[in-house]
């Protein structure tokens, strides 16, 4: 069975500068060279720290912005070769829910109108209509109908991020790219618009790109997860594996810095401190992008660039210290990374496939 949406080695990079002539001197390599699949009805999380291109991966996956390089495919058609109208008539099946609810809504419109603004947007319903499905998605979303009737400034930030969600869900779309959905809120309101995207997902047969910087926020919604760092994707598999038994060592720090529900466990628990700043994406480091903060890092990983390595179980991982050592995962690889069990001077194991000539 296809997936529903499929992304192959897209590209995207922005000129930050030009020179006199109008040529590109420097370019933010945003996304570099990603491929993807979100089966229909399932969630892909993607997670990463801020600069990561994982925001700009999913406006590249909905064609909101044009990626330099690639090709994107939804329910078998390809994104970069439609013709602007045949795009238009696909805008209602794959939708955007933004990040901050304050700034998502015009606070001069009626929450009536804001909800079915892509219905009128979409094609010809009456003024009645577009009122009748505004309500009934309001109401799925948990706010009542006489909801429809004010104004945003009326309501908290949960409830408006309901309003958010209700309008994205108004033209019942197959797809729907979660950008940072709950990053706004406080810890209580998180967990209840999580439960609610996971019903309406059941109930309306939603399929979820969702991203985060909170792997724990991921884990609570995804399938699959895919982890970013610098623009590539550096590991994904099946949401348990990535979030337990975590392969890279940049997954590995991401676990660490969760906060754990259990304030005993969050005391023992192994921090890994990462050292310096994330590099430039003007300038990225040769080799493996996160070798310069990485405790594990041997002298291949600034040579040459680790390709995604993908196990039986479907466990993909871009590490040369990693890929060919499964036992060097979830706690085993936090322990190492923090000292704990081993010397942070590693080198690979002798049955690696890297490991002739890489010792110095």
């Amino acid at each position: 069975m296809s997936p529903l949406l499929s992304v192959r080695n897209v590209s995207r990079n922005f000129v930050v500068r030009r020179d006199i002539l109008g040529r590109a001197r420097e370019l933010v390599h945003a996304v570099d060279d990603v491929s993807l699949d979100v089966d229909a009805g399932a969630t892909l999380g993607i997670v990463g720290e801020s600069g990561s291109g994982k925001s700009t991966l999913g406006r590249l996956a909905l064609r909101l912005i044009e990626a330099d390089e690639g090709r994107i495919t939804f329910s078998g058609r390809d994104l970069r070769a439609l013709p602007p109208r045949q795009l238009r008539a696909l805008r209602p099946d794959m939708t955007m829910i933004f990040q901050d609810p304050y700034s998502a809504l015009d606070p001069r419109w009626t929450v009536g109108r804001i909800v079915a603004e892509p219905l009128r947007v979409a094609g010809p319903t009456s003024a009645a209509e577009q009122r009748a499905a505004a309500v009934e998605m309001l109401g799925l979303v948990g706010l009542d109908g006489d909801a429809a009737d004010r104004r945003p400034g009326a309501f908290s930030g949960g409830q408006r991020q309901r309003i958010v969600i209700a309008r994205a869900l108004i033209t019942r779309p197959r797809l729907v790219f979660c950008d940072e959905p709950v990053s706004a809120l406080d810890v209580s309101t998180r967990a209840q618009v999580l439960g609610l995207l996971r019903d309406l997902q059941r109930e309306l047969g939603l399929t979820y790109l969702f991203v985060s910087h909170d792997l724990g926020v991921v884990e609570a919604v995804s399938d699959r997860i895919a982890v970013m760092y610098l623009g590539s994707i550096i590991e994904v598999g099946p949401a348990e594996a990535v979030a337990r038994r975590y392969r890279h060592p940049y997954t590995a720090s991401l676990v660490s810095a969760s906060p754990a529900p259990d304030p005993v466990a969050q005391r023992s628990r192994r921090r890994v401190v990462l050292a310096g700043d994330p590099p430039s994406p003007v300038e990225p480091p040769t080799g493996c992008a996160f070798h310069p903060r990485c405790p594990l890092a041997q002298p291949i990983c600034a040579e040459r660039k680790p390709p995604l390595r993908t196990g039986p179980d479907g466990h993909a991982v871009a590490c040369h210290v990693t890929a060919g050592n499964p036992q060097l995962a979830g706690e085993a690889l936090l322990a190492r990374m923090t000292g704990s069990a081993l010397s942070l001077k590693t080198t690979l194991p002798s049955h690696h496939p890297l490991a002739e000539g890489t010792s110095r």
